[in-house]
């Protein structure tokens, strides 16, 4: 013990190295993946000097430093030209895991498809953890080949996390990336007019198009021409310090630009004479265009101490009082109180108040300093510029104001728990009950709860979360009709307590008992709830809207399911309606197989749905919450490590979405939108689908209208009480005026941005049942789940696995308890038919040399995740080589969270060294 003190003791006083590291400086060092990359230094104005290593151009540069909190979308923010002259941090950690599409491809007008200019446009860039290894269908080369081209410096290696609370801290911070032997000096580029430097010449896009519409270039996106040009203008883009007055046109837009709005002295001089001419023409400013318009009107601009940057801002819109979940990217903001008469605020940041765009009281003009376009980021307010249009087209305000509806009126709650433990049905509604009464309490409500289970929290005897009265009864609609004869309860919810709960609400309802004691269901409607559980209904409901499922058809019979099937054609799904936990559902790959499964799903349910398999495909799912104002945000979206065909309950499952690109990621988010209003849910919901590997087509699986297994994850992962929110909501509680319960300060209406990666990896209970077989499919068999919080994928992966099992050291190429492989184990089966085991199945073939082409191609898993397992298994021939110093092996052995064979005194050192750094 003595000797492990001793070896701590030089470890911390820099032994390795020969020199003492500060804190910051030991964090920097453990992010170290390739000891063969170029080094280089973020050196900042105040001293501060961090060590990274290369993965862009080896070329110097200086700029400003800002942060974008942005799940997805680098190959946009990265060549948006409001980035000008700015030394780009992402702080979500894992950056390139989708490559980079093709740069060069021009659609119909001419423009650059997947990216928002015709270069990358930042200064440099800094992530924690860059991919090598990347997989997509449309990515035709790596981030970092894509850098290299365009001669832009980028670092990984560099903590991220402290950067920005730098950042945060101190407001405006400026830096360097240096290499050695290129000088550079720390410049602001706030001090340039950066409009006229990304400004253009005079190009028509949309020719022939009915609408005239001149867009001044301050630094456009390309997509805001592409939207322009959709919604029917024809768009003349003009330079920065065009004459405006001798101009002819039918609507005047401002675009999005960089730097300092008050050095752009001629531009705003232009729009102040077209302000004070009094042309009746529309005009509609974004981002930049907001700042012009209002030191135009003359308001006064100012310095935002971190600026806005990300996609996940909260928005309100001041006429109407609706929330939206914006993209934005600014760091000089307007001041609200220096508007002169005439002009008001048109939206306001829900966090901090700033002004987010502004409207003549009588003139067509409005702004906004978000950035509706997306790209990346949410489409929420797309429709500003339909409002533009439609001002052109009528030559008026076409702004409708919202009545937002009442409140429900109660003051006694009914609140039904899950019932007995269950498999899929257990502490996860536990949770969400007692998340439920602790939110009526809280809005000063009396709740009675009903829960046939003493085991749960939510039936302490003490305590915050403790009910006003408890009957420990079942959950069925008889006993809930006797304990609403006795209580008398105003309202009653019924998304807290599971498939168990909806049921019998479902039950009530129908009944005609909630309607006869007065009793109205909380939070998403009854009806809505049917349209979800009921697979025909939610097929049609679908339907309405064009949105995608596969082909299906609701059956009652086996022989009605037989003849379905052979219209769709086999293999097919089976799924039942009102049922839990995939209870009853299976693949069926011929007639024998499907009356076999629907016999045995009929029995549990009065409906089957027979679909097209889409077996293959990925399965992506979301938490999706609405209020009563018809505010909507996604709050987690989660990918499945398996692909569809095998229950999310049973599949590794991680959380935020790793290999989507931010046009698939915001398509499914924009469509999960779509259609939790098209439904009419008022709360919590959780949304699946699968998405076809190599193309944008995707199907919707099924809506859960109820708090799920996936809602406790997602609660716990991104740290937003899904279950104590929709508790509110469904008391008809605005989402802004709702604090967010981790910072006490902002609005609940906001969409986590993590800079971590959470993985789920479920438990199993089979050893305890003899013959059980361990495949999984649609049907859940296990009994509970793990989840681990990492940096990177590989740390929250082996974590995870640890948690499982005590025998379990991570990602090994071993059963748990040490269990051999059998005599007839045949590894390509192993890995082709999913099982409880198939993990350790994929650390075997990787051990034992399979590629991950061979895997990907057995298995349909992604490749990227593929090559991060690979990494943890590369690690084992590197201890067993004596080709890299001790220090490096420690340091990629603690990145990726793994554990050297306990075969040498290294191993001691490996294991003091990372519990070193992780104390520091």
């Amino acid at each position: 013990m003595s000797k492990i003190l001793t070896v701590s003791k030089f470890l911390r006083q820099g032994w390795l190295s020969g020199r003492h590291y500060t804190s910051g400086e030991w964090r920097s060092q453990t992010r170290l993946l390739s000891v063969k990359a170029q080094t280089a230094h973020l050196v900042l104005e105040d001293g501060t000097v961090m060590k990274g290593y290369s993965f862009g151009s080896p070329h110097s540069s200086a700029g400003e430093l800002v942060f974008n909190t942005g799940l997805v979308g680098y190959p946009e923010a990265l060549s948006d030209p409001s980035y000008r002259g700015q030394i780009l941090t992402l702080t979500y950690p894992i950056v390139g895991n989708y490559g980079v599409p093709n740069t060069q491809e021009r659609d119909e007008l001419g423009l650059r498809k997947n990216v928002e200019s015709d270069h990358i446009q930042v200064s440099g860039l800094l992530v924690q953890d860059y991919s090598h290894d990347y997989s997509h269908w449309k990515s035709v080369k790596s981030l970092a080949q894509w850098l290299q081209e365009e001669k832009v410096p980028a670092l990984y290696g560099v903590d991220t996390r402290m950067l920005t609370k730098i950042i945060r801290d101190k407001g405006t911070v400026l830096g360097k990336i240096e290499f050695e032997g290129q000088p550079v000096e720390i410049t602001d580029p706030n001090k340039r007019n950066l409009v006229a430097e990304v400004s253009t010449m005079v190009i028509v896009f949309g020719k022939g198009n009915p609408i005239k519409v001149v867009a001044v270039d301050c630094g456009i996106k390309h997509n805001i021409i592409r939207l322009l040009v959709k919604h029917g203008a024809e768009v003349h883009l003009v330079p920065w310090d065009q004459d405006l007055m001798c101009l002819e046109y039918d609507g005047l837009f401002l675009s999005n630009g960089p730097g300092d709005p008050a050095l752009a002295d001629t531009l705003i001089q232009n729009v102040r004479k077209v302000l004070e001419s009094n042309r009746p023409q529309p005009v509609f400013g974004i981002c930049m265009g907001n700042q012009i318009t209002a030191l135009a009107a003359g308001a006064q601009s100012y310095k935002l101490p971190m600026g806005n940057r990300g996609q996940n801002q909260p928005v309100l819109n001041m006429m109407t009082g609706q929330a939206f979940i914006t993209a934005q990217n600014h760091g000089y903001g307007i001041d609200s109180k220096s508007l002169p008469p005439g002009w008001i605020p048109l939206f306001v940041n829900a966090n901090d108040g700033t002004n987010e765009g502004i409207m003549h009281s009588t003139k067509p003009i409005f702004t906004a300093q978000f950035h509706p376009e997306a790209r990346g980021g949410p489409t929420d307010t797309e429709f500003l510029f339909d409002a533009f249009m439609s001002l052109i087209k009528k030559g008026k305000d076409g702004t409708i104001v919202s009545v937002m509806p009442k409140k429900p009126a109660v003051s006694k709650v009914l609140v039904l728990g899950s019932g007995g433990l269950s498999i899929g049905q257990a502490g996860e509604f536990d949770y969400s009950g007692s998340q439920a009464v602790k939110a009526m309490k809280e809005e000063n409500l009396k709740t009675v709860l009903m829960n046939p289970n003493i085991a749960s929290v939510q039936t302490n005897e003490v305590g915050d979360k403790q009910a006003d009265s408890v009957y420990f009864l079942p959950v069925t609609p008889q006993f809930v009709t006797d304990v609403i004869k006795a209580e008398k309860p105003d309202g009653i919810l019924l998304s807290m307590g599971g498939q168990t709960a909806l049921n019998c609400g479902v039950e009530l309802f129908r009944s005609g008992v909630l309607q006869q004691y007065g009793v109205q269901v909380l939070g998403t409607p009854v009806e809505s709830i049917i349209a979800t559980e009921d697979r025909q209904v939610f097929a049609d409901k679908l339907m309405e809207i064009n949105e995608k499922i596969a082909p299906s058809v609701a059956v009652e019979s086996v022989a009605d399911a037989l003849k379905a099937a052979e219209g769709i054609g086999y293999p097919v799904m089976v799924r039942s309606a009102y049922a839990l936990g995939g209870l009853g559902s299976g693949l069926c790959a011929d007639g024998r197989k499907l009356e076999e499964i629907a016999t045995k799903a009929l029995a549990m349910s009065s409906q089957i749905l027979v679909e097209k398999s889409l077996l293959g495909w990925k399965e992506v799912e979301y938490e999706v919450v609405r209020d009563v104002a018809d505010n909507c945000v996604t709050v987690c979206n989660m990918e499945n490590f398996d692909p569809l065909g095998i229950h999310t309950g049973d599949s590794i499952v991680v959380a935020p979405s790793q290999t989507l690109s931010n046009e698939e990621y915001h398509m499914l988010r924009e469509t999960a939108i779509k259609v939790v209003r098209h439904l009419g849910i008022v709360g919590e919901c959780n949304i699946q689908y699968a998405l076809h590997p190599t193309s944008l087509e995707y199907c919707i699986i099924e809506v859960n209208a109820r708090l799920s297994r996936s809602s406790a994850l997602a609660s716990k992962a991104t740290g937003y009480p899904l279950a104590f929110v929709a508790a509110k909501l469904a008391l008809g509680i605005a989402l802004p005026d709702i604090k967010n319960a981790v910072s006490e300060k902002t609005t609940a209406c906001f969409e986590p941005s993590l800079d971590y990666i959470v993985a789920k990896i479920p438990r199993w209970d089979l050893d305890r049942f003899h013959g059980m077989s361990r495949e999984i499919g649609s049907a859940m068999k296990s009994v509970g789940e793990v989840m681990a919080v990492g940096r990177t994928f590989e740390e929250s992966i082996q974590k995870a696995l640890r948690m499982c099992h005590p025998s379990v050291d991570g990602f090994v190429p071993f059963l748990p308890l040490k269990r051999s492989w059998a005599e007839e184990f045949d590894l390509r089966q192993e890995l082709a038919v999913p099982s409880s085991t198939r993990i350790f199945s994929i650390a075997k073939a990787l051990h034992d040399g399979v590629s991950v082409d061979q895997i990907h191609e057995l298995t349909a898993i992604d490749k990227w995740f593929l090559y991060k397992l690979r990494r943890i298994t590369e690690l084992d021939d590197l201890w067993s080589s004596h080709t890299m110093h001790l220090q490096n092996k420690l340091i990629r052995s603690m990145e990726l969270h793994y554990r050297p064979k306990p075969d040498c005194i290294m191993v001691t050192w490996a294991q003091t060294f990372c519990l070193e750094l992780r104390t520091h």
